[in-house]
């Protein structure tokens, strides 16, 4: 998810965030945001998971290349 993307989102929902907080229901917009950044890390850990496999094949040629010289 783009930063930009992120940071849009949070602007959006900071109003009401802030409502729930000054109605002393600061618990539910603590878990909230906590599920919302949740999210977005099991997304990009997704993400690095499908590239891994990739950067280590190409890894292991450049050193296959290295030890042949």
């Amino acid at each position: 998810m783009k930063l930009s993307h992120i940071m849009i989102l949070l602007l959006i929902f900071a109003w009401p965030l802030y409502y729930l907080y000054a109605r002393q229901l600061g618990a539910i917009s603590f878990l909230l945001l906590a599920l919302f950044f949740l999210s977005i890390t099991i997304k990009e850990a997704k993400k690095l998971k499908h590239r891994e496999p990739a950067d280590n094949v190409i890894a292991k040629e450049e050193k296959i290349k290295q030890d042949s010289r």
